[in-house]
């Protein structure tokens, strides 16, 4: 009843909000104009309507495809991570890397190397791969090892407790890992049009209308992919609600085994010097199947073909200048929208905690920026903001307070009430309980979030750089691939994973201090 009631209390606020809209339109108060009025986009969009059919069916059609195939991909690499649990550590080089990864610092290799929809289908695949093999991995090894124990007596094998117990366990997280994985095929579909030159696709069809001046028609075009991503969201949604809804999670905190504490450090360290070197590999790996395909040596560029660009050869002190400037532009906007994101996204997770219904107001609005490709919004922030440092800003915290804010609104609401009514009990407000309770205990959820934005951050930066300020890495990335300087365009896509790998690991390293020393640790 409850719940209930806050989403009652939502639908004034949410009305509200679509009538501020429509005043804020009619009457031109934002960018004279930039922001058009609902019912403007509505009228747009109907004019446009023969246009989007060929350019939907493009985008979906790509999506698809990769969602498919990447999901392939994740779903057996995650079996065999649960199956061989020395490989989690093995693979945790080349996971981080795709987790980080830039992936605006693929198009113009992908585009080049490869022909038709496959640049594409490939960036949509690559987008879906982290968060489906992190939720197969999660769901099958996080589940109470005594059923395990149990099949095993009764003569089960291996490949019986695996299937029997811990897929039937782990279908719900890997069913959540796919509805994240969802709107990403789209947005790495609609990333890869923006630099593929194909003449059916959102992307493509949003490129052409940029010089067009016409905001109506480019919120038209944001909206139908937004409501793409959030088609595809719930379309797996209904699936985890079919297949996944008579099924319990049979995880129980009872720790790790001793087996993997006692693990030698002559095989510790193995394991680590294989992480490192798996990234290469793979490098080596793509080489070679590009070479297979006809790709060009000129175009294509090995780790030494990179190291030599930047350091030996003849024009190597011109090219790591041009690339440690454009990272000197790009850097600080991207720690700066970091901290802005979790900035916001932790105020808002508190105000929903204090204050229900607002949080129930404030999700359909953030799910918007969330589900809205970075390449659909961006153009549209550039006509609020203008072509500047406070788009790049704008752009970078709307693409890291979403996960951030989730993932915090969901650590305080998952604080146990039992605690908040010893507070209360005592005498203790809404804030007390927060400040002694709600906080600490979800701190863990906080450090996730972090670790989700930093990444996001650069990735932002570098797509408001590319389609607005035309400075930094984004720039930078865009040039080379006009001038054909292939060296270069290698150079930035390295660079880029490098940096995001290490916010990544620096804003972990930052976690588990923080950890250590504040996190509450909840009962047995």
């Amino acid at each position: 009843m409850r719940l209930s009631a806050e989403r009652h209390g939502a639908w004034p606020a949410w009305l509200g909000l679509l009538l501020l809209w429509e005043l804020a339109g009619q009457l031109r108060w934002v960018g004279d104009g930039a922001l058009p009025a609902p019912t403007q986009v509505l009228a747009q969009l109907w004019q446009d309507r023969a246009d989007y059919p060929s350019h939907v069916w493009g985008t979906v059609r790509t999506a698809f495809t990769g969602f498919v195939l990447g999901n392939l991909v994740a779903l057996g690499l995650g079996l065999w991570l649960v199956w061989w649990p020395a490989a989690q550590r093995l693979m945790a080089g080349v996971n981080i890397t795709l987790f980080a990864m830039p992936a605006i610092a693929l198009v113009p290799i992908l585009v080049i190397a490869l022909e038709g929809d496959a640049p594409r289908v490939v960036l949509a695949a690559i987008s879906v791969y982290y968060p489906t093999m992190v939720a197969t991995v999660l769901g099958l090894s996080h589940v109470d090892e005594r059923l395990c124990d149990l099949v095993q007596v009764y003569g089960g094998t291996r490949w019986t407790t695996l299937m029997r117990v811990r897929w039937r366990s782990g279908l719900p997280t890997l069913l959540s890992g796919l509805r994240v994985a969802a709107p990403a095929a789209v947005l790495g579909s609609l990333l890869a049009e923006f630099g593929s030159g194909g003449n059916a696709g959102l992307g493509t069809y949003l490129i052409g209308s940029l010089g067009r001046a016409d905001p109506p028609r480019l919120w038209g075009i944001g909206l139908v992919a937004t409501l793409i991503s959030g088609i595809a969201y719930g379309a797996v949604h209904l699936l985890a609600q079919r297949f996944a809804g008579n099924t319990v999670s049979a995880s129980t905190p009872v720790g790790v085994r001793g087996g993997a504490r006692r693990e030698r450090r002559a095989h510790g360290l193995v394991l680590a010097a294989g992480s490192a070197l798996m990234p290469l590999l793979l490098w080596w790996g793509c080489i070679l199947l590009f070479r297979a395909l006809g790709v060009s040596d000129i175009v294509l560029r090995s780790p030494l073909g990179v190291l030599e660009h930047l350091l030996l050869s003849e024009q190597s002190a011109d090219n790591l200048q041009r690339l440690t400037e454009a990272l000197a532009q790009t850097l600080p906007y991207a720690l700066l929208g970091m901290l802005a994101g979790l900035a916001v996204a932790f105020a808002l997770a508190v105000a929903g905690t204090l204050w229900p219904w607002l949080g129930q107001t404030l999700l359909p609005v953030s799910l918007v920026t969330q589900s809205m490709p970075l390449v659909a919004l961006t153009p549209l922030v550039v006509l609020v903001f203008g072509r500047g440092s406070a788009s790049m800003l704008v752009v970078t915290v709307s693409v890291t307070f979403f996960p951030a804010f989730v993932t915090m609104a969901q650590g305080l609401a998952l604080v146990p009430p039992t605690v908040l009514d010893l507070v209360r009990a005592y005498g203790g407000g809404r804030l007390r309980r927060l400040q002694l309770i709600a906080l600490p205990w979800s701190l863990p959820y906080l450090c996730a979030a972090a670790r989700l934005a930093a990444p996001r951050a650069f990735l932002g930066v570098m797509i408001a750089e590319w389609l607005a300020t035309g400075t930094g890495v984004g720039n930078l990335l865009n040039e080379s691939r006009g001038l054909l300087d292939f060296g270069m365009i290698w150079s930035v896509a390295v660079v880029a994973i490098l940096i995001a790998v290490a916010l990544t690991a620096a804003v972990t390293a930052v976690e588990r201090a923080v950890l250590r020393r504040y996190a509450m640790t909840p009962p047995a």
